[in-house]
């Protein structure tokens, strides 16, 4: 059974949101995160009295930050704020998200620095633990004064208001949800409506997720990258380790390791090692794939080093600090993760657009070196693959589109309170996008690289790349007349998605 993951003074890690948004497992509230809710409680609690204004305590927010609200009127203040503010629009965002989104803004109420009720805090992870899932919607979210629509549909569910998924996946009042779970609605006070809404936890969930992605993704590329190598008579002299050294990047180190591990023992590529090869060097798609890939991989390991800094970091305005003291801060803006949230959608977008031209020159007579015309088994009667790289080249050409940055954009809000902001969320929709593109393309190659492989024969591949064609084969068919070709390749997507393609050559590769 999945252990816990326990909220308390220690970061969550990736793998722990991970677990949580799609594995389902439960979350604890840590006795030592316990102490520090309550103390930090203790502290609006005294301020709520005074006679100083405090903001999100005693005073409206954003632009009405200048209202003054008397005691008898602040519950319904904070209540009010969160249905005001779940004003989301559009479609249904992914289970996954939102409990990586509630997961996150938990773990700001665990830290200590928000000032919430220890009976809040709890509600929301028993929530959590129950697999009920809030209802937000795709837009309402600007990247700063956190993702405020999505988390406010969350804190409304919190109430027992507006619409929820139970573990079922079925929609249902919130109330009902909450009812049937055991989970008493909560009834905000002081500080708690703007404490549950104001982070950047959509943002940083969606990158969180998207990084667990792109570390198979980009094994997929370098073993995509290789069949294709192998497929097109290319040498893998080029994939040493000796001549990556010379630039040493890590992402393209280990992406030549990689590929020439996966290459190792092919006896396609040693048909054509004698000194009767006249051709000097491969194509740019196949020479340079580890150079393309290991920028990725570096690119990869930057934004994971700033998701790591946000899993440790406790998002919330006004903060309440150890010495009792609560301030204002900008700790909200959305930039730090946008910003990597951005960069990541370019290496998706070229990734893809190498892939893209691998699988080209294999399906093209006069680059393919004897294969057949996109690879068909009766040229002219049938057309192989042509329009299977059409639809590469379709969404290559909407992942540049996705790869421009949402970040450069700002368009005040709040009567120009908030006149400059992040727009993460919407960068992280981007690349949730991407990533699926990317995916997609990536099967593409993977069956027109397995294809011509087998188009090969009697020459063997490597015993890697053979493993992978095998249990390819055992979902999708290979070479024959032409057949539909869409169910081929969602099957070899979920082939990837799933895990399976890299399990299959696991056993032949070290890398």
């Amino acid at each position: 059974m999945q252990q816990p993951v326990q909220l308390g003074p220690a970061p969550l890690t990736r793998e722990d949101v991970h677990a949580v948004a799609r594995g389902d497992a439960r979350v604890e509230i840590t006795e030592a995160a316990r102490e520090a809710v309550r103390t930090a409680r203790a502290h609006i609690e005294r301020l709520a009295t005074a006679e100083r204004p405090t903001y999100g305590v005693s005073t409206g927010f954003g632009a009405l930050a200048v209202r003054h609200i008397p005691p008898d009127r602040r519950a319904a203040l904070q209540q009010s704020l969160v249905r005001s503010h779940a004003a989301g629009a559009g479609p249904e965002v992914e289970r996954e998200v939102v409990r990586a989104l509630v997961l996150l803004r938990l773990k700001t109420l665990a830290s200590g620095h928000t000032g919430v009720r220890l009976e809040t805090a709890e509600a929301m992870a028993a929530m959590l633990n129950a697999g009920i899932t809030p209802v937000v919607r795709e837009f309402g979210s600007l990247g700063c004064s956190g993702d405020l629509a999505p988390l406010s549909a969350a804190a409304l569910a919190l109430t027992g208001e507006g619409d929820v998924r139970d573990a079922d996946g079925v929609l249902v009042p919130a109330r009902e949800a909450l009812e049937r779970a055991g989970i008493e609605p909560v009834r905000l006070a002081e500080k708690e409506g703007l404490a549950l809404i104001n982070g950047t936890d959509g943002m940083l969930g969606m990158l969180v997720l998207a990084l667990r992605d792109l570390h198979v993704l980009l094994d997929v590329a370098d073993l995509t990258a290789a069949m294709s190598v192998e497929a097109l008579l290319g040498t893998d002299r080029v994939f040493a380790a000796d001549l990556h050294a010379l630039r040493p990047h890590p992402g393209q180190a280990r992406s030549a390791r990689r590929m020439a591990d996966l290459l190792a023992g092919s006896g396609i590529v040693a048909s054509h090692r004698g000194p009767d090869c006249t051709r000097v060097q491969d194509a740019y798609s196949l020479r340079c794939s580890p150079q393309v890939h290991g920028a990725a991989r570096d690119t990869v390991a930057h934004a994971e080093a700033v998701a790591d800094r946000e899993l440790a970091a406790a998002v919330d305005n006004p903060v309440v600090l150890a010495d009792g003291r609560v301030e204002s801060n900008g700790n909200f803006h959305g930039a730090p993760i946008a910003y990597v949230l951005d960069f990541l959608a370019i290496p998706v977008a070229d990734v893809a657009s190498i892939a893209e031209r691998r699988t080209d020159r294999m399906l093209d007579v006069s680059r393919s070196h004897g294969l057949p015309p996109f690879l068909a088994d009766d040229p002219g009667v049938d057309s192989g693959h042509m329009i299977a790289q059409y639809t590469q080249a379709a969404i290559v050409s909407e992942l540049k589109r996705l790869a421009v940055p949402a970040s450069v954009d700002s368009i005040p809000s709040s009567a120009m309170q908030e006149d400059h902001v992040s727009m993460g969320w919407s960068a992280a929709r981007k690349l949730r996008k991407a990533v699926d593109g990317l995916r997609t393309v990536l099967a593409i190659e993977l069956l027109t690289a397995a294809r011509a492989l087998d188009l090969r024969a009697p020459l063997r591949p490597a015993p890697a790349t053979a493993a992978a064609v095998t249990a390819l084969r055992e979902r999708v068919p290979g070479p024959g007349p032409d057949r539909h070709l869409a169910p081929e390749i969602a099957a070899a997507e979920d082939f990837i998605r799933s895990g399976a393609l890299l399990d299959a050559v696991a056993n032949h590769s070290e890398v």
